[in-house]
């Protein structure tokens, strides 16, 4: 995103000073083209520093019709990196909160597909949605872990024999780029 954000600002920077140039020529001078490059590099540069530091500037640059599947991919990307299909029964399920793209993801084993519908796992997702608005992610977090647990014994899953959390129960946070 720094890099949209560079070529956004050095893009109107450069329309800016054309039109500048337009409506008054005879500011034109030896030494304009190294003022324009300056000011275009510089406003870049500012752009894309912005990008960097406020997210909800970055956020302008994020593709809306991208975000649900990149957001998808981060999160099976880390259902596998974490191995969290080494479950006995394939019944683990991941809840991810990406907070720069304010979305929520859900990725279940195969486990849990025969008895639990995506519109089951959008149900649980809109039961975060109050607390994530109040940017309270960990209530939100509670209340889906609540959900879900209320979800699969409905739907007749119990803890098996094996051993018990096959699986750390700890939040897992990691940091954007």
């Amino acid at each position: 995103m720094p890099w949209l954000a560079f070529a956004a600002g050095a893009s109107l920077a450069s329309l800016a000073l054309v039109i500048a140039d337009a409506i008054r020529p005879q500011w034109t001078v030896s030494y304009t083209a190294s003022i324009h490059a300056m000011a275009i590099l510089g406003t870049g540069a500012a752009a894309a520093l912005l990008a960097i530091f406020a997210p909800p500037f970055a956020r302008l640059f994020l593709r809306q019709s991208s975000i649900d599947s990149e957001v998808r991919q981060y999160a099976e990307s880390m259902f596998l990196r974490r191995s969290l299909f080494a479950t006995s029964r394939r019944t683990a399920i991941l809840i991810l909160i990406s907070l720069f793209e304010r979305r929520v993801d859900i990725v279940a084993d195969e486990g849990c597909h025969p008895r639990i519908t995506h519109a089951d796992w959008q149900d649980v997702i809109a039961r975060m949605a109050p607390r994530l608005r109040e940017r309270k992610p960990g209530d939100a977090l509670r209340d889906a872990l609540l959900a879900v647990d209320t979800l699969l014994q409905a739907r007749g899953f119990t803890r098996g024999d094996g051993p018990p959390d096959a699986l750390s129960n700890r939040t897992i946070e990691e940091h954007g780029q």
